[in-house]
């Protein structure tokens, strides 16, 4: 039978929601308690029901923690499988990203603090460096973010697994045509407003998450903008009017509508609450051109967060969208945002979602 998992990562540990319907859904865990849980990926290429947990334990240090049977029993390690080599002379802090490819079966991204781009050729057991991320010239440049300095966006196109594309606070979007190799600079067009000398700098935006659609566009939400790619992140138009904020951490992009996106806004970089107190979705079905607000089922006096990696579809038709919060409720809307429900609450503080079908 096959049935909808939802792995919920949080400041204190994962858990795990199952549905066989989507209506009704049971909560297992906490697994790895105490243990912060940044990055999550489900891995469902080739019929696999891997669950992969990037933890960062108080006793043993970040890893990377594996499950082959949809997160219910998980094999454990103290080794830290995403690990600096020696030269570099640096330490992991944590692993924000994981990401498995679309175009090789058994590779699988890492985006780690600090500022690094690692990769795994057998799916998610050990990596290597990506040195050609690490050693470009921009990297010292490179200033962590609010919430620190790191590779947390991953994007690789399908079709052509020489293309990559990553996003990182705070040093913008770099794109690879080399399968990693080498690395350009990609934010013509997006805004740095923090920098009075140069608001639209080369690099050193903070982008805040990156999301490709259907049809190869890419959407990105940064401090203070929102944004659309149609060339690949060659250049940037902004797609923030009609929304109530242009700032907040997450979106989404339709896995087969073309031009369907979802942003959820923040009302402001130093308040990081809902627009007005009101939790919501915006959504649009023209590329961000126009936006209309779904918040049906959410709570109107709320003064919580989604952050970046904290929402996520699964595949089913209708999509199903799925966020958490920093006061640790998780909803679920099956109808593509038009009705909300919670299927988890009073969690802790919820860092990453991430839902799937398995078989």
């Amino acid at each position: 039978m096959s049935e909808t998992i939802v792995a919920i990562g949080t400041r204190k540990g994962l858990w795990i929601a199952r549905s066989t319907d989507r209506q009704a859904w049971s909560l297992e865990g906490p697994h790895f308690l105490m243990g912060e849980v940044a990055a999550a990926a489900i891995d469902t290429r080739e019929s696999r029901r891997s669950v992969l947990a990037g933890v960062k334990s108080w006793h043993w240090g970040p890893t990377v923690q594996a499950s082959e049977d949809g997160g219910r029993t998980w094999t454990e390690s103290a080794e830290r499988s995403v690990a600096f080599p020696t030269d570099t002379d640096t330490a992991l802090e944590r692993v924000w990203q994981l990401t498995p490819d679309p175009n090789d079966s058994d590779i699988v991204w890492a985006g780690v603090e600090p500022h690094a781009l690692f990769r795994s050729t057998d799916r998610g057991a050990t990596y290597e460096l990506v040195r050609g991320l690490w050693e470009h010239p921009h990297r010292p440049a490179w200033e962590p973010g609010f919430g620190g300095g790191a590779v947390h966006t991953i994007v690789p196109e399908p079709g052509d697994p020489q293309r990559l594309l990553v996003a990182m606070s705070a040093g913008g979007v770099y794109r690879s045509a080399d399968a990693g190799r080498t690395w350009a600079p990609s934010n013509p067009g997006i805004r740095a407003y923090f920098m009075p000398d140069n608001e639209y700098p080369e690099y050193g935006q903070c982008v805040h998450k990156v999301a490709r659609g259907v049809d190869g566009e890419l959407f990105a939400q940064n401090h203070k903008g929102v944004y659309r790619s149609d060339d690949g992140g060659v250049t940037w138009d902004s797609i923030a009017a009609g929304l109530p904020t242009d700032f907040g951490f997450a979106i989404l992009a339709h896995p087969r509508r073309a031009g369907t996106v979802w942003n959820i806004p923040v009302a402001d970089d130093g308040e990081r609450i809902p627009p007005g107190a009101r939790l919501q979705v915006q959504r649009s079905e023209d590329s961000g051109r126009t936006w209309r607000e779904q918040s049906k089922g959410l709570p109107s006096e709320s003064y919580t967060c989604v952050l970046r990696d904290a929402a996520a579809l699964d595949t089913a038709d209708p999509v199903g969208l799925y966020f958490g919060t920093r006061n640790g409720d998780v909803f679920v809307s099956l109808d593509e945002g038009d009705l909300f429900a919670r299927i988890a609450t009073q969690l802790p503080d919820v860092l990453v979602v991430r839902a799937a079908q398995l078989d």
